[in-house]
């Protein structure tokens, strides 16, 4: 996974996958079958961790608002060190394959079920009154995974922690604000 992260699927050779899986060529073939088989496999992992880390977030607190806000504070800590990159493995596939094709599918899909993950929250947020009844859901959610990879993009080229702490408080504190009026109101 973290050789596909950091090269991308078109840049990462047969040799680079040996070197990284300690298998020769036929063991990788056998494996996975081909090298899309296993990059797919590879996108299913960083998804499914992804998926996981937000669905424990949202899951653990009392507020799925609140969860969401949290889950963008926590991206002011990504630091380019931790991972192969601080860009989303999905979001630097998907600028990477043809626009047109099965890769290409496979890789929307799991940003449609992240999108999905959000947009559950949010129901939820409405449910419990944390959100205006009128609130469009699907909407706000395509909203909140913008941000969340948009600011994994600023994590990759911002340096001083200090405006990407103020970032992720900005954008959480937009969020915070979309909750329904009269809860200000009785505050």
């Amino acid at each position: 996974m973290n050789l596909f992260w950091r090269k991308g699927y078109h840049a990462t050779s047969l040799k680079d996958l040996e070197t990284e899986l300690a298998m020769r060529p036929g063991s990788i073939y056998a494996a996975f079958q081909s090298k899309e088989a296993l990059f797919r496999a590879t996108l299913d992992r960083y998804s499914e961790r992804m998926g996981a880390e937000l669905a424990d977030l949202i899951d653990q607190s009392p507020s799925p608002l609140a969860a969401l806000q949290q889950h963008l504070l926590n991206l002011a800590e990504l630091a380019p060190s931790e991972r192969p990159s601080t860009a989303c493995m999905l979001v630097k596939s998907l600028l990477e394959v043809p626009e047109e094709g099965a890769l290409r599918s496979f890789i929307t899909g799991h940003l449609d079920r992240i999108e999905d993950a959000i947009t559950k929250a949010l129901q939820k947020a409405r449910q419990m009154g944390e959100l205006p009844a009128e609130c469009d859901t699907e909407r706000l959610a395509r909203r909140v995974q913008t941000y969340i990879f948009g600011l994994k993009v600023q994590a990759q080229r911002q340096t001083d922690p200090a405006p990407m702490r103020a970032l992720c408080a900005d954008l959480a504190e937009e969020l915070g604000r979309i909750s329904r009026p009269a809860q200000a109101q009785s505050m």
